[in-house]
């Protein structure tokens, strides 16, 4: 088999086998003549660099779509699916935790669980990649993942719709990571990466778990025809300098995972900003009886809670004439909280009143020091501080966002 031949399987694997253990990272029969190592399921081919198999991802996300679109609706509860490990697994249940939505999970080896909070709703834990697809196919109503899941394997779903897009917990982005020595030693943006002379013949190999997103920003970039995409299961980092790929894409948190590798990223080379999102299948939110209900209660509960981790609520007392003169005063230095402060009168024993004021107020965390400096120079003591769980306003935007995306 020559250098350039390629297994195609149901699923693009890459595979670095000169002098290395070969590992697995698919399980599906091999066809053709590739060199099939039946008794561990893997697929393993000789190619270049010491053994590459090079081969293109597929947008499973458009089979999924169409067959979840084309059958009919599942019959049962509805499901909500959570990523079943790692640290958006622990972020996920720890905020539904937070907004008194804990899951509780009967048998720890199981992959099914409950919300008390929210009955009727199954809870199944799945891979993050997993998440989507059954969304795709219509196997759970509901999911929350993050944003670089959903931007990989969604494309192209209409029937998919983000409920929330800011939940703050998984923040990182996906980037390009670039070798700081050797050829790529002066490489420091996009432009310097394309005037390397890459061509069809020779394109620039690419290790990532991100294929459909990777082939959308080099087509942006005009290197669509000179770029080859090289799939693993982890590790990227150290692919370029084992002779695998030339850079990689992938995940970047601190950036000191690719500091630690010798490699860096590129300005113009961040693909995409990802954190936690709630996501939701239309047609179910449609049609599926109390759907609609438990995701209202969900993004209530979740922007309340998220809205109140900015804030403390702090009461103080002050000596004044009146409750007028106090929030005048207060407002005056600008401590207004979310609609001005709330003052009522102190009462001793017997119920006697005298001149002395409880002042209680809103006031965002990063201002907590500069607030209470203003109270005690109103004169202000015993300030007491509180965490808050829920702020609940108005119908939050999202959830009216959410009722104009269903009637479209």
């Amino acid at each position: 088999m020559s250098a350039r031949q390629v297994t195609r399987a149901k699923a693009s694997t890459v595979w670095c086998s000169a002098g290395v253990p070969s590992r697995r990272v698919a399980t599906w029969p091999a066809r053709g003549n590739a060199t099939s190592l039946h008794g561990r399921g893997n697929v393993l081919v000789p190619g270049r660099h010491g053994g590459v198999l090079v081969a293109k991802a597929k947008a499973a996300s458009a089979e999924g779509s169409k067959a979840g679109l084309t059958s009919p609706l599942r019959t049962g509860p509805p499901r909500l699916a959570l990523p079943s490990k790692g640290r958006m697994a622990e972020d996920t249940l720890s905020l539904l935790k937070s907004c008194q939505l804990a899951v509780r999970k009967p048998n720890p080896r199981q992959y099914v669980a409950e919300v008390p909070n929210l009955p009727g709703l199954e809870v199944w834990f799945q891979r993050a990649s997993d998440i989507v697809r059954r969304l795709n196919y219509g196997d759970v109503d509901i999911g929350f993942i993050g944003y670089d899941m959903f931007h990989e394997f969604a494309d192209g779903n209409d029937d998919l719709v983000i409920v929330h897009d800011a939940l703050r917990y998984g923040g990182c982005h996906l980037a390009l990571g670039v070798p700081t020595k050797g050829d790529f030693a002066s490489v420091h943006s996009m432009e310097d990466l394309k005037g390397m002379g890459w061509s069809k013949e020779n394109p620039l190999k690419v290790v990532t778990g991100y294929h459909n997103t990777a082939k959308a920003f080099f087509a942006e970039n005009g290197m669509a025809d000179s770029v080859t995409f090289l799939a693993a299961d982890g590790a990227l980092e150290a692919a370029p300098y084992m002779g695998c790929a030339d850079i990689i894409l992938d995940l970047v948190s601190t950036g000191t995972t690719l500091r630690e590798n010798n490699l860096r990223e590129i300005i113009g080379g961040r693909v995409i900003e990802s954190e936690g999102i709630m996501v939701a299948s239309k047609r179910a939110l449609k049609e599926r009886p109390g759907l609609l209900e438990i995701v209202k209660q969900i993004l209530e509960r979740l922007e309340a809670h998220l809205t109140a981790e900015e804030y403390f609520y702090v009461t103080t007392n002050i000596r004044a004439d009146s409750e007028a003169e106090i929030a005048k005063a207060m407002l005056d230095n600008g401590v207004g909280g979310l609609q001005g402060p709330t003052v009522s009168r102190v009462f001793s024993s017997g119920l006697r009143s005298q001149s002395l004021f409880a002042a209680s107020v809103c006031v965002r965390k990063k201002n907590l020091h500069d607030v209470i400096k203003t109270l005690r120079q109103m004169g202000g003591t015993g300030v007491l501080v509180s965490e808050l769980t829920y702020i609940f306003d108005e119908e939050p935007w999202r959830w009216t966002e959410l009722l104009k995306k269903l009637e479209e």
